[in-house]
């Protein structure tokens, strides 16, 4: 191997070691309030994911399947953004009943968990995912408890 060739090769490999580091970094950087928040969010991304992997291409609600709902946002009637839905939450049935939903712009992150009773399927626009309206508006929204995660 020419000695040309090795500084290439470590060259090529010095941004991957760097960016652990960076992480590092940064995780020391954030408190353990955002670090709990962080652990929390992955958390219910994963049950999520788990959750809609498992119903497939069922319908769920809404005439939607549990992914298209993990990609929808939560729209008051005038359009505007109230938050992402996290999770869908079932009863013992199997039934939904509830959508776990990340209140826009909370922060901390605030989750609450709004009823699939009363929400309509709307277009969300060109080459979007669809909306899921509410009646409800942000101050009904922050009113609401928080869900339990």
């Amino acid at each position: 191997m020419s000695r040309g060739h090795f500084t290439e090769m470590n060259m090529n490999r010095a941004p991957i070691a760097i960016v652990p580091l960076a992480a590092l970094a940064l995780a020391a950087c954030e408190s353990e309030a955002e670090q709990q928040a962080d652990m929390t969010e992955d958390r219910v991304e994963q049950q999520a994911e788990r959750s809609a992997a498992a119903a497939g291409d069922q319908i769920a609600a809404l005439g939607l399947t549990e992914r298209q709902l993990l990609d929808a946002e939560l729209v008051a009637p005038d359009g505007t953004e109230l938050g992402d839905v996290e999770q869908v939450r079932r009863d013992v049935t199997g039934a939904v009943t509830g959508l776990l939903v990340e209140i826009e712009d909370s922060e901390p992150d605030r989750y609450v968990e709004v009823p699939v009773n009363g929400l309509s399927v709307t277009e969300g626009g060109v080459l979007s995912d669809a909306n899921l309206r509410t009646d409800m508006t942000p101050q009904d929204l922050a009113a609401m408890p928080d869900a339990a995660i």
